[in-house]
């Protein structure tokens, strides 16, 4: 398979030799940039990274010789195993893809190069969002100082930020008032994932507004179903309706989770409370 095949394919179905291709492509300073762009993006999938393609794709993240978008796309790529290494730590070495001494070395060196204001404004966007997946104390000022810079992009990164990193109630939910609609969609997932109560009056106009475009109502579904389960089943019935197979799908879930547990899973529950 060529990578256009492999962009295609869902990485269960990739050849068990994919990584190996991805990281030679990665390492030809000779080869095509959109091959290399492409290799950098599917490089990041759980299914094929490891030690050594991370390794490579922080290399091209640290040339500055490397094009811009090669070394922004090479940084994006590393959010996912950074966030995955962060949740599940390393006390069982197969639960994740890299070893503990690479993910350390990930999150010195996106530190590092962060810092270096020559860097273009694209790779430090992408360094910042990727490594809040695994929350270090330098991102609250990064975060805050993105947020406040005036510059509309390093906000839009900043709100994605606040997705993963705590302390930002109030700037989410002023985000939550963007006109912006990339920055409101990155201030709903937010407030969805720190199931931010003082959000759901801005969720639920999402949620009535028959304009509100799709990828910006299956956030809203989402975040509903965190801040106020029981209450968002109610909500979404109509939308559970929708001739949208992915909206009413949503939808769907969304009220299932707000369905009350049964006597014997509620009994089940307290029990496991008491244990922990």
């Amino acid at each position: 398979m060529d990578l256009t095949t492999l962009i295609d394919t869902p990485p269960w179905d990739w050849p068990s030799d994919a990584g190996k291709m991805f990281q030679k492509i990665l390492n030809d300073s000779l080869a095509q940039e959109s091959d290399r762009l492409m290799a950098a993006e599917l490089a990041g999938d759980s299914t094929v990274i490891n030690d050594d393609l991370a390794d490579a794709l922080i290399a091209i993240v640290r040339d500055a010789e490397e094009p811009e978008k090669l070394r922004a796309r090479a940084a994006i790529s590393l959010g996912a195993v950074l966030g995955q290494a962060d949740m599940d730590g390393f006390e069982d070495p197969d639960d994740v893809p890299i070893s503990e001494r690479t993910f350390r070395n990930l999150q010195d060196t996106l530190h590092r190069l962060y810092l270096v204001k020559s860097n273009p404004k694209e790779v430090r966007r992408r360094i910042l969002e990727a490594s809040v997946r695994a929350p270090q104390d330098w991102h609250q000022n990064a975060i805050m100082a993105a947020y406040f810079s005036g510059d509309k992009d390093w906000m839009l990164t900043a709100v994605f930020s606040m997705r993963w990193v705590r302390g930002f109630d109030n700037q989410i939910l002023e985000a939550l008032k963007s006109g912006d609609p990339e920055i409101l969609y990155q201030a709903v997932n937010a407030a969805g994932n720190w199931e931010l109560d003082a959000a759901w009056p801005q969720i639920v106009v999402l949620l009535n507004d028959a304009g509100t475009p799709k990828p910006l109502l299956l956030a809203a579904i989402g975040a509903a179903s965190s801040i106020r389960p029981r209450e968002a089943g109610e909500i979404l019935i109509d939308l559970a309706e929708s001739d949208d197979e992915e909206i009413a799908e949503a939808a769907d879930e969304a009220i299932a989770m707000s369905e009350p547990m049964s006597e014997e899973e509620d009994e089940e529950s307290n029990e496991n409370e008491w244990i922990n």
